[in-house]
């Protein structure tokens, strides 16, 4: 054996090895944390006389109207077992679809329903623009941030405030997916979410300590802890993600609630699926750093198909490098069909033969999001700068 070829099979035996390591690490902590062996989960949840003389205020900015817009929107107004809340839309444009279903909703809950329409932008993202609106006429300082893509379970406010209400944590945030998407696009954004935002999200809570980051779809805190943190940076991509940093960065404890949130991904095309996940993982890079970079180490599949693919062009190729690519491929669908288990997806399973689509597409934005500085973000051109700073592209 030369030594070029020596070091390459050294090269390739360190990857797949590096990559089977990471897939045997999800398993672990997608177990460890879901535990779904149990029909009695042991999550951090509360009680009902932990949350019952906490008054909340729920703010989902709302931007445009999808087929199940009002079904997931009324979710919020129809909690149970918690104390007085309040649900405040926010509209940044006047003529948006959705301002008729939130009128009617506002009619059909007038107590408990506030809706706030044409709220000019403050920053380069309106999210948190739209929020900042929110905030200032919010009630109470029990808050929650939520998207106003996700549909909630009626014990939803007293499961996000109950343990920060008994001290188990300072912000708490959820994670989601689609369990049952009906088309193409919906299931590949669901089998990344299931099978390797939340698993990777996992592990980085084990390496760093404990969660150091915040996801969007629900950021529960008191206005207290966000005041500490600096309160809400309208400049700034991945908001959400950064918030959660700062949370952390005070010495707050950041906490993941083990009860994943539904989401509808239908209606989504592979460009818009792509665009958006160039979006999210450039805002990683910007605000983990070099971190970013060991990412290598998450598509396994990728390189196993492609080193098959060689050995049977190349029958010089040791025949160690397809037995253990191939049994890389293998455990990677046992730690998909795990984390689908672990979060009640099953139905996701009947995807998989999509799987190999999914980690190239992984592959294709990871490699996409280590250069570069501009995102797409509801056809707005945005620059990113220093740790994350945005500004229109005209």
């Amino acid at each position: 054996m030369s030594l070029f070829s020596f070091v390459i099979q050294l090269w390739v035996g360190a990857l797949l090895l590096g990559c089977g390591l990471f897939y045997v690490a999800c398993i672990g902590a997608t177990l460890a944390f879901f535990k779904p062996w149990q029909r009695t989960k042991e999550c951090i949840q509360g009680s009902v006389e932990e949350t019952g003389s906490i008054a909340v205020s729920v703010m989902v900015p709302i931007c445009g109207l999808d087929d199940r817009a009002r079904r997931n929107w009324e979710s919020f107004c129809q909690q149970q077992d918690c104390g007085s809340y309040e649900v405040l839309f926010g509209i940044a444009d006047a003529n948006d679809p959705a301002i008729p279903t939130l009128q009617a909703i506002q009619a059909e809950y007038p107590d408990r329903v506030r809706l706030f329409i044409d709220l000019p932008p403050r920053g380069a993202n309106y999210k948190d623009s739209t929020l900042s609106y929110l905030l200032e006429a919010c009630q109470y300082d029990w808050l929650i941030f939520a998207d106003s893509d996700i549909w909630v379970h009626p014990h939803y406010i007293r499961e996000v405030i109950a343990p920060i209400a008994t001290g188990q944590a300072d912000l708490i945030t959820c994670a989601f997916i689609a369990r049952n998407p009906r088309q193409l696009g919906g299931a590949l954004a669901s089998l990344n979410r299931c099978c390797d935002f939340i698993p990777s999200a996992l592990i980085s809570r084990t390496l760093d300590g404990g969660l150091r980051f915040a996801i969007g779809m629900t950021i529960a805190l008191h206005r207290e802890t966000l005041s500490l943190a600096g309160g809400l940076q309208m400049n700034r991509i991945g908001s959400d993600y950064n918030l959660g940093k700062r949370v952390a960065k005070t010495g707050a404890k950041v906490e993941l609630l083990s009860e994943i949130l539904e989401s509808n991904t239908d209606g989504e095309t592979l460009r818009q699926l792509y665009s958006r996940e160039l979006r999210w993982s450039r805002t990683i890079r910007f605000n983990r750093g070099n971190i970013y970079y060991t990412m290598l180490f998450c598509f396994g599949s990728v390189y196993a198909l492609i080193l098959c693919g060689l050995s049977w062009r190349y029958r010089e190729i040791p025949l160690w490098i397809p037995i253990a690519s191939m049994s890389l491929v293998v455990v990677r669908y046992i730690q998909a069909a795990i984390a689908c288990w672990s979060m009640g997806a099953m139905p996701l399973i009947r995807w998989f033969p999509w799987i190999p689509l999914r980690d190239t597409l992984s592959f294709l934005v990871w490699l996409m999001g280590c250069w570069g500085n501009r995102v797409v973000w509801r056809q707005r051109i945005l620059r990113i700068e220093g740790d994350g700073l945005i500004h229109e592209v005209p």
